[in-house]
């Protein structure tokens, strides 16, 4: 006789008593313990072997977890099938089930969206682990890099080392900014505003003489005058740099040695301002006064 016919006829412990039954829940749930952990175990053996150099570790990783997860649900569903009471229970309750299922599949279509929306990341790759990503959050425009893809979840850590926590379903539906490509170089552009008295020939001189000294400037384009408002001049600053960090890095170094050679130099700098007008209410006409139709003013 088969060796689990023999545990159900009771030869060895019988499923259908509640000792059988406990003892069973521990050897089922042991098993998947420990098929879960060999399963992560080798994942993490054969990707410190790779160093990342063949496999993708934001698939592996994702498909890893979605295993362990249905090993549980597999060892669940034959811990039910073996199990005579559960067995019986599930055959007698299929409609009660089902409507169950409904009703779980409602509660959880977020879940299950952020689920396939991760699956769906992962077939068309628009990022991988690594790469820097400008999205739209409640917080505004953030940026970071993507530290790790989970079944509902994307995780994202900013310069200023914060976590982004998105879902799955909005990374896949909403437009975002990989900042990462083969050629890392972005151009930095510096907006600077000076007033309409400036030298604006002397001012670009001054931007392009710091932007060509700059350690962190790949190649300084050009400096034209891009805005003219009430205000003042917008003169802007195209320069190459390396990466978008230090892109951010030489704005912020050429924004503070600009204002001091524009001091040094003479150049003013436009501030908020209006102008008021008063005029003598002696001086202004008042309109003539209208008179009823037919009566003669004298």
């Amino acid at each position: 006789m088969h060796f689990f016919d023999e545990i159900k006829t009771g030869g060895l412990i019988n499923p259908a008593t509640l000792q059988g039954a406990f003892l069973f829940a521990i050897i089922f749930a042991f098993l998947a313990w420990l098929i879960g952990w060999i399963l992560r175990s080798s994942v993490q053996r054969v990707l410190a072997r790779d160093k990342h150099a063949h496999l993708d570790l934001m698939a592996v990783k994702f498909f890893a977890k979605l295993t362990r997860y249905a090993v549980y649900v597999f060892a669940f569903a034959a811990y039910a099938h073996f199990i005579p009471a559960l067995a019986s229970l599930g055959t007698a309750s299929l409609a009660s089930i089902s409507l169950l299922t409904v009703i779980i599949g409602f509660a959880a279509q977020n879940t299950l969206g952020n689920l396939i929306a991760g699956i769906s990341l992962l077939l068309y790759r628009p990022f991988k682990l690594g790469d820097r990503l400008q999205v739209v959050a409640p917080t505004g425009l953030e940026t970071g890099t993507v530290e790790s893809l989970t079944l509902g979840y994307t995780l994202l850590r900013t310069d200023d080392n914060r976590r982004v926590v998105i879902p799955n379903s909005v990374m896949a539906s909403q437009t975002n900014l990989n900042l990462t490509n083969n050629d890392p170089r972005v151009i930095c552009t510096v907006p600077i505003r000076i007033s309409y008295d400036s030298d604006i020939d002397q001012a670009r001189s001054i931007l392009l003489t710091l932007a060509g000294k700059h350690p962190l400037a790949v190649k300084v384009c050009t400096c034209p005058v891009t805005q003219l408002d009430a205000a003042g001049i917008v003169l802007t600053l195209d320069v190459w740099c390396a990466d978008a960090l230090t892109a951010i890095t030489f704005k912020c170094d050429i924004l503070e040695q600009a204002i001091k050679q524009f001091t040094q130099a003479g150049i003013g700098h436009p501030l908020p301002q209006t102008t008021v007008f008063l005029a003598d209410r002696r001086q202004v006409a008042r309109p003539a006064e209208s008179s009823p139709a037919g009566v003669n003013t004298p």
